[in-house]
């Protein structure tokens, strides 16, 4: 039976992405769960599996074309095969899903993709059920209410199952915006103002923002518009733990000063819980996490991404360390998951490896705090009347000054300092 393999919902406003490879071509045999195609989206690569056993016979589009949810990327004759059938890699990261309602008809179909005849008998569908627009769960009366009080519909939160929106949520979004609780971010975050002509002046040269750096730009212009920033400067001795680091570094697990200071991080949440929250708005709220989780941003050639670490309160030193590897290098070869970026209470960046003394951070929104790391170095410090090298760090704290006040942003940063110079403070001071 030939089936239409569509691109699967790929996570939570995911709306489509970029296929970066085709792992298969006409002809192939090819099971269930087998990787089809690779999707970078505004979030992470993904492997998507096939759902059926078959042959592909037909595939509609190229890699580096965009993709779009609901959209049908190769038919497969389920159920055929060949004398050799090809076996694929599984992606256990990405099950798809099937099931629920039956699919829309799309309104719109890309060039490349032919119209099935009326007369022929329509293929089954192998995928998920698509909203029209902007796959957006609301029902068409509350999309036209919407239009009608020049509402983007994309942007209201949902509270009905599953995020579905009604119309008092539109309404509650609407008064949001008109008493200046929230800022109407558009698509980009911020209105694009034209650009001069830059030809004029000699020679340019245009390169689309691949899918991460799109998203990069949308969600750090929402943070910045959203957030009222207040960012504090401070630093502190790291000398002994220093050689502490070094002491325990081998040639084959090589310690760095990052899951020390998470370790920090972890208990000076514990103690200052205002930083281990996110502020809803619509409700007037302050909801306190009784988790922690940290996540850390990663630099590769795709752009800024930020894995989280789980529970690290609960974890020793050398396994934040192993699991930074990890995450650290699934990044880097775009094996990331999405739920391996997802549920973070505080982000670290640190930009110590590559230089400079100390920057403002933006926080990671939905949270309400960040902390940089700078550079260290030798620094005379007066002790005891004399001057003495001591190896000094850099730290700058960002956070939401809705929920956070300035002398709790200094005394947390503070206690921070504090405890990565004496690490027993955070055993006196355990909750």
């Amino acid at each position: 039976m030939l089936t239409e393999f569509k691109l699967p919902e790929l996570g939570e406003n995911i709306k489509g992405g970029t296929l970066v490879r085709v792992a298969v071509k006409v002809g192939d045999a090819v099971k269930k769960n087998q990787t089809l195609i690779e999707v970078e989206t505004d979030k992470a690569t993904i492997d998507v599996p096939s759902t059926v056993d078959g042959v592909i016979k037909e595939i509609l589009v190229k890699e580096g074309s965009e993709i779009k949810i609901g959209q049908t990327i190769m038919k497969i004759d389920a159920g055929a095969r060949q004398p050799q059938e090809a076996v694929g890699e599984v992606s256990p990261s990405l099950p798809a899903k099937l099931g629920g309602q039956p699919p829309k008809e799309e309104k719109k179909v890309p060039a490349s993709v032919p119209q099935s005849k009326a007369a022929a008998p329509a293929p089954a569908v192998v995928g998920i059920d698509t909203n029209d627009h902007k796959d957006v769960p609301a029902a068409p009366s509350v999309r036209r209410f919407a239009r009608e009080i020049g509402i983007n519909i994309s942007e209201v939160p949902g509270s009905g199952p599953g995020g579905r929106i009604s119309i008092d949520d539109v309404k509650t979004y609407s008064k949001m915006l008109n008493s200046g609780a929230i800022a109407r971010t558009g698509s980009a975050g911020v209105a694009a103002a034209p650009l001069p002509n830059f030809a004029k002046f000699g020679e340019v040269e245009r390169k689309p923002m691949n899918n991460i750096r799109k998203k990069t730009a949308e969600h750090l212009s929402q943070a910045w518009m959203t957030i009222p920033h207040v960012t504090q400067f401070d630093k502190t001795d790291i000398t002994e733990l220093e050689r502490l680091r070094k002491r325990y570094s081998t040639k084959e697990k090589r310690l760095t000063i990052t899951p020390f200071i998470m370790k920090v991080m972890a208990s000076a949440l514990k103690n200052f819980p205002q930083f281990n929250t996110s502020i809803d708005m619509a409700t007037n709220e302050i909801i306190y996490k009784k988790y922690f989780n940290i996540g850390v941003a990663v630099d590769t050639d795709r752009g800024l991404i930020v894995p989280v670490v789980r529970d690290v309160d609960k974890k020793n030193i050398l396994q934040i360390s192993d699991e930074l590897t990890e995450i650290a290098e699934k990044a880097r070869n775009k094996k990331t998951t999405l739920e391996e970026m997802q549920g973070g209470c505080f982000t670290l960046t640190n930009l110590g490896g590559i230089g400079g003394t100390y920057f403002p951070p933006i926080v990671n929104w939905p949270e309400v705090a960040i902390l940089g790391i700078s550079r260290a170095q030798m620094e005379p410090v007066y002790v005891d009347n004399q001057f003495v090298p001591r190896f000094i760090l850099p730290l700058s704290l960002s956070y939401d000054h809705r929920v956070i006040d300035g002398a709790d942003g200094a005394r947390f940063l503070r206690w921070i300092c504090d405890a990565i110079q004496q690490p027993f403070l955070m055993e006196l001071e355990k909750n």
